[in-house]
């Protein structure tokens, strides 16, 4: 199952995220992804592993598990590399393995003290809050993210973590219009006013943190997943049916193929409505945690 983008090309509504995947395990779990049916990996410099998974893609294409033209990969800018867009992106792919991307993303939409292209630190100041670089727009980022399309290193560009407003301007700006929104939403933080925004603009969302949350947003966040195990495969299946492209994240083999069976559960309108009830405008991603200022704010 696919949604069609704005620049023609198709994205699989399923995918398999692979932010805090522990770099020992990638082969097997990507390797494993791509035998159960996985056409869609998503992944970002920040993630710290894609030539981890650069050795995986390369391995299935040259076993013939799957070919490159069936894959899609989509990764991501990060802030420190907004000044370097070109050089951040050729950095991916060589350590991705690729000669194009399907989709890269502006991962957040700020810009921050330079450290190194691909090193994706977030230098704080002295007073622990993120050094933010306020010379560089999302303009200015976004044009450069064109230009790789035009280059042939991209095929689509999108956004990530944008709101309504933000968006508004990028799609006022933009000469090629952003593809993808993708943004935390699930059950708990339905965000149904910008879903709707970037749907009527013909603007994907892709949810991250489809299922509410887990361990890691508890190390990290300070709170622990929102659905209970039992209810996951419906959670992303009303994900799935409010035309959102979904990428749960899982270290472990049994639930990587549970998640990708959701194709054989259907929804009623009444389910619909009943998990509408269900939002508490509850974020897990809470900035301020680790770089002493809430970007959401």
């Amino acid at each position: 199952m696919e949604i069609t983008l704005n620049s023609g090309f198709k994205m699989p509504i399923v995918g398999l995220g692979v932010w805090r995947m522990e770099k020992e395990g990638i082969r097997d779990l990507i390797i494993n992804a791509i035998k159960i049916g996985y056409r869609h990996l998503d992944c970002a410099a920040d993630y710290r592993n894609e030539a981890e998974v650069g050795e995986a893609l390369t391995e299935a294409f040259k076993t013939g598990l799957v070919k490159r033209e069936d894959l899609f990969i989509t990764t991501k800018l990060w802030n420190s590399d907004h000044g370097h867009v070109i050089e951040a992106c050729k950095d991916s792919l060589k350590k991705l393995q690729l000669d194009y991307l399907d989709l890269f993303l502006i991962h957040f939409p700020v810009a921050t003290k330079h450290t190194g292209v691909g090193t994706t630190d977030s230098a704080l100041g002295e007073d622990g809050v993120l050094d933010i670089d306020t010379t560089i727009s999302l303009e200015t980022t976004w044009h450069d993210m064109e230009k790789l399309v035009s280059m042939g290193l991209v095929r689509s560009i999108g956004i990530s973590n944008y709101d309504v407003f933000l968006t508004r301007d990028c799609l006022a700006y933009s000469k090629i219009k952003p593809a993808v929104n993708q943004i935390e939403t699930h059950p708990y933080f339905q965000r149904d006013s910008l879903v709707k925004f970037c749907q009527k603009h013909g603007i994907c969302v892709t949810a991250h943190t489809p299922l509410g949350g887990a361990t890691a947003n508890a190390e990290w966040f300070g709170t622990v997943s929102c659905l209970d195990d039992p209810v996951l495969k419906v959670v992303l299946r009303w994900g799935i049916q409010r035309n959102t492209v979904v990428i749960p994240k899982t270290s472990k083999p049994e639930r990587l193929e549970e998640n990708f069976k959701v194709f054989d559960l259907e929804l009623t309108k009444k389910d619909m409505e009943v998990i509408k009830s269900m939002d508490r405008k509850y974020r897990t991603h809470q900035t301020a945690k680790f770089w002493g200022i809430e970007l959401y704010a």
